[in-house]
């Protein structure tokens, strides 16, 4: 099993200052604090870029929190600039996010970074609605509203297909995707039903 990555704490950090006042080597640092020596390297590439620098524990140790608190904050889309140019670019030409998921599903199969569902996008359009990008990228919505609808005010939710079954019945084994021939769709409808892409994968091979 993996070991989890976890953060320096600020009494290590102090640890760190105190030893590097001491002269002493990034290796025997990590040793002290029992973390591997790339840990210390990257923590002290940060803060000691002269010979005359010095290391802080505490104003590292705000650093690491503040950014940390932004790394959350941020969406995919803020967090992977080529996922949002293609997005950017997408809405420029008039396209709808359901269109767009379609097509990042279909040109970018096998890359985590490029997936993203058309309700994630939504909730990056209007996360900062009124700020003057937040604005100006609602505008470029082929349907724009000042606020995101909620779809649960448009009533019961209709049954389209007849005797349909729910995936839910679908047999456990087809989760284990041993074998081929198992396939799943996705159907994205654009803007006033005058376009559609239409996805089959296979579970196995994909």
């Amino acid at each position: 099993m993996k070991k989890k990555y976890k953060r320096l704490s600020f009494e290590e950090r102090i640890i760190i200052e105190t030893l590097l006042k001491e002269n002493k080597s990034k290796s025997y640092i990590a040793k002290q604090v029992n973390r591997n020596r790339s840990t210390i390297t990257k923590e002290l590439k940060l803060w000691l870029l002269k010979p005359a620098d010095i290391y802080k524990a505490d104003l590292a140790h705000w650093y690491a929190l503040e950014n940390n608190k932004i790394k959350r904050t941020q969406d995919k889309i803020n967090s992977h600039p080529r996922l949002k140019i293609f997005i950017y670019r997408s809405l420029l030409k008039g396209t709808s996010p359901e269109l767009m998921a379609g097509q990042i599903k279909i040109l970018y199969p096998n890359d985590p970074i490029m997936s993203i569902s058309y309700e994630s996008i939504y909730k990056h359009i209007y996360r900062f609605r009124q700020s003057t990008l937040g604005k100006k990228l609602i505008k470029l919505l082929p349907y724009h509203h000042y606020k995101r609808r909620d779809k649960r005010k448009y009533g019961i939710k209709k049954t389209r297909i007849k005797d349909q079954i729910s995936i839910d019945d679908r047999p456990k084994y087809i989760e284990e995707r041993l074998e081929a021939g198992h396939l799943e769709g996705d159907l994205m409808i654009g803007v006033a039903h005058k376009s559609a892409i239409g996805t089959i994968v296979d579970r196995k091979t994909r």
